[in-house]
């Protein structure tokens, strides 16, 4: 027996409880690990809480994310007592996710953890680091470097944007952090290493389909009127990394940026992203993150408490990683 946090819809309603499940209950997939850590997203806090259908099929278990050691294996590329994580693949959506203390998923879900990191780092880092480090590296595909100007994030205080914010400031750029949070100035300027911050209002409205060129690139998590705006200012050749759509899925533009100034919008997917891309954005991770600055940002709980903290988290009371205690 093992426990689970468990989400289910039937005809007593939709609830969220912790109970105790056998191995036989599992999903049938070749890889079976004993959970180490999980984390709270914002899209398990929607889940947990029935805020939001992100919940394909019932029962579920929710968490986007997880480390774990492998305790069976039919993979070829896994074996007993192996370290790996996993982020992404509709795990919490459509598979069983990481909120428990045994998880059984598809041994090509998995990736190692690199050596420079923890279990518990891996998840101080989870989705919202590896999206983040995604979006740092089409920046970098594209050929933009330090050298060629600010790089603007936006929902710099969300989980995201603030790795892309320290992510960028490690490596050398000037980093212009767009937030809505007045109070979060100092966390964003003297914790993560932004240089300068605007307020996201004056993106949120309405634009003009080209503005006055004003960053080499960005890297957006909000999309919609934001986005648009963000491409408006963007320098000739610059770069955008869009990867959310907190504003909206809409993007109000024109092709002007793309065909005047020859900006260029990557989409970045960290849930369905190929293998080789994942490793190679958990080694430049395990290179640049700083681990002193991941301890002050996190938060561990244990797995009884994953429900209150869903909805701390909704109710926008947590601030940095809410990593959960699976053992």
């Amino acid at each position: 027996m093992f426990k689970a946090l468990v989400i289910e819809n039937d005809e007593q309603g939709y609830r969220t409880s912790l109970k105790d499940l056998s191995e036989k209950q599992l999903p049938d997939q070749d890889v079976t690990l004993e959970v180490s850590y999980s984390t709270l997203n914002y899209k398990d806090a929607l889940a947990i809480c029935n805020k939001g259908p992100i919940v394909r099929q019932f029962p579920m278990v929710p968490g986007i994310d997880f480390v774990g050691r492998v305790i069976s294996s039919r993979h070829a590329e896994w074996q007993q007592d192996d370290v790996a994580l996993l982020t992404g693949w509709g795990v919490g959506e459509k598979h069983w996710g990481g909120l428990a203390q045994k998880a059984s998923v598809s041994g090509d879900w998995l990736v190692k953890v690199p050596a420079a990191l923890s279990p518990l780092q891996t998840m101080a880092i989870g989705t919202a680091g590896f999206t983040a480090m995604l979006c740092v590296l089409a920046l970098e595909k594209q050929g933009i470097t330090p050298q060629h100007g600010p790089v603007l994030v936006t929902g710099a205080s969300g989980g995201v944007g603030s790795f892309a914010v320290s992510l960028l400031a490690r490596l050398g750029y000037e980093v212009v952090a767009s937030s809505g949070r007045a109070s979060d100035s100092d966390y964003l300027i003297n914790t993560l290493g932004a240089t300068s911050i605007i307020d996201r209002a004056e993106l949120s409205d309405p634009g003009k389909p080209l503005a006055k060129e004003r960053w080499a690139a960005a890297i957006d998590s909000v999309g919609s009127h934001t986005l648009a705006n963000v491409l408006a200012g963007i320098k000739r050749d610059g770069v955008v990394a869009a990867c959310g759509m907190a504003q909206g899925l809409d993007l109000p533009t024109s092709v002007a940026p793309f065909i005047l100034r020859g900006v260029v919008l990557a989409g970045v997917d960290s849930v369905m992203c190929a293998k080789p891309l994942r490793q190679q954005a958990w080694q430049r991770l395990a290179e640049l993150v700083d681990g002193d600055l991941l301890q002050q940002l996190t938060k561990v709980i244990p797995l009884s408490e994953a429900r209150e903290g869903a909805e701390q988290l909704l109710a926008g009371k947590v601030r940095g990683r809410l990593i959960v205690d699976c053992r």
